[in-house]
């Protein structure tokens, strides 16, 4: 392997030199942005075998096929697989002992004279990590969010070399490609919120990591996977979808969060909006990276990965976010869809939300939070608790807030914004995650009346939280 290169130019030209790497470009939506690095730096004959572009519609799907949206998931694996066969077929038998064919393909909206739609693509390359070696494929959605079209296909070239190169020298360190994806980029051009890795060559690799990885690093402000562990999209997920989230540490899920999510589920899905409309929904969880870190320094991958297999026994997909405001949370999901949302939250939470020093960097403070969160009518479900000094129960209706602050509690309440739930069996109310985390690591038995049975079975079966 040579010298890690980090400027884009000097990786385009050792893929160019590396004698093992031959493939095909095919790019839809921005031109020729990816490929053209390559014949810019010299000595693209050793690297491309074909480019092409297929704009036209017709033509695309003569290729192709047909598909109904052109920039997809669908449409990004039929021109992987439609080329990276083609290579195959044609190039095997003359070159097939010493070489790793790849076929890289993007598809792609960028920023159009008219303006205003959403500026993103999908892109991926199926490649051989050695000769003859069964394929390997790498695939990710990129939001692009520089303000000018110029702008946007030169950050749609640097990422595209970036996967090209990762692909053929560091696809034995998922983490470090993944690292090497915005090199010469900045966060503030480039989004990737979904990567998927597959093939002979992430054989070991769980995807669950690499999402959460996306979010670690930065490149992406949530990620999300389903309870079957594959990773998803969110805007592809969320398409004209209603959306109930619940957030949470889930350390581990209890009784208490599948009861949230139950009740807040039926007065959801009660809204004459969503009831009306037949509007498809979604309920989800989230865990945040300050839930995840926890009084931890640093994410361990074994407690993530056993409270993602905690909730995918619940059958629940899950988004991994480094929201840590409710309000940059509504914002992402009203990015994603124009229908109803609702998030869940006990009581407690509820009250930190009147907590002034969270807004310090907000201009408007307080407010100018709650206009971010309660914007297109979203609505928040809130469970009761136990008040701890008294005994009694906090629900929504009779929750004390911090001084000056109950105007404006009272007129958020009455406008709708905050629906009360309540427990199926008050009991629930006494369960404490902290409780049944400690009951667990003691293995004492109690702990199995405090969560749901799928969860005791999924502890049990995988000793989820039990690892010495």
């Amino acid at each position: 392997m040579p010298d890690t290169a980090s400027d884009t130019r000097h990786k385009a030209l050792q893929v160019n030199l590396d004698p093992r790497l031959y493939g095909t470009f095919a790019e839809i939506g921005a031109g020729q942005e990816v490929v053209r690095w390559f014949f810019r730096v010299g000595g693209a004959a050793g690297t491309v075998a074909k480019s092409m572009s297929a704009y036209d519609m017709t033509v695309s799907d003569a290729i192709y096929g047909t598909s109904d949206r052109y920039v997809s998931r669908r449409r990004l694996e039929a021109m992987l697989s439609h080329e990276f066969e083609l290579n195959v077929q044609r190039l095997d038998e003359k070159r097939g002992d010493h070489t790793c064919f790849f076929s890289f393909a993007d598809t792609v909206a960028a920023r159009s004279f008219r303006g205003g739609s959403e500026c993103h693509g999908w892109m991926g390359i199926t490649f051989q990590h050695a000769p003859r070696a069964p394929q390997s494929r790498i695939l990710m959605h990129v939001r692009m969010l520089d303000v000018d079209n110029a702008a946007q296909a030169e950050a749609l070239g640097m990422v595209g070399v970036n996967l090209v190169y990762g692909a053929g020298f560091l696809h034995q360190d998922p983490e470090a490609l993944i690292r090497s994806l915005l090199d010469q980029l900045s966060v503030g051009r480039i989004e990737i919120d979904m990567i998927e890795f597959s093939g002979a060559a992430f054989a070991s690799v769980d995807n669950r990591l690499m999402s959460l990885k996306l979010v670690q690093l930065g490149l992406s402000g949530a990620a999300m996977f389903g309870p079957h562990g594959e990773v998803l999209q969110p805007s592809e997920v969320f398409y004209k979808k209603a959306i109930l989230v619940e957030r949470g540490a889930f350390h581990p899920v209890t009784k208490v969060h599948m009861d949230m999510l139950h009740r807040a589920s039926e007065k959801f899905r009660a809204l004459p909006e969503v009831r009306d409309s037949n509007t498809p929904v979604i309920e989800m969880m989230e865990i945040t990276m300050r839930n995840l870190l926890s009084d931890q320094s640093a994410v361990d991958p074994q407690d993530f990965l056993d409270r993602a297999d905690m909730l995918a026994a619940c059958g629940l997909p899950v988004l991994v976010s480094d929201f840590s405001e409710y309000y940059r949370l509504g914002a992402f999901l009203s990015r994603m869809t124009h229908e109803p949302i609702g998030i869940t939250l006990g009581v407690t939470r509820l009250l930190n939300l009147f907590d002034e020093s969270f807004y310090t960097s907000l201009p408007g403070g307080i407010l100018e939070s709650f206009g971010r969160l309660l914007k297109n009518h979203l609505k928040l479900f809130v469970y009761p608790a136990i008040d701890k000094q008294t005994g009694g129960i906090r629900s929504v209706d009779n929750v004390e807030v911090p001084a000056g602050h109950q105007k404006l509690y009272d007129y958020l309440n009455e406008r709708g914004s905050f629906v009360g739930l309540e427990p199926s069996d008050a009991s629930l109310l006494s369960i404490y995650p902290k409780d049944v985390l400690e009951a667990l690591t003691k293995r004492d038995p109690k702990w199995k009346t405090m969560v749901p049975p799928e969860v005791i079975e999924a502890i049990e079966s995988k000793k989820l939280f039990m690892h010495d």
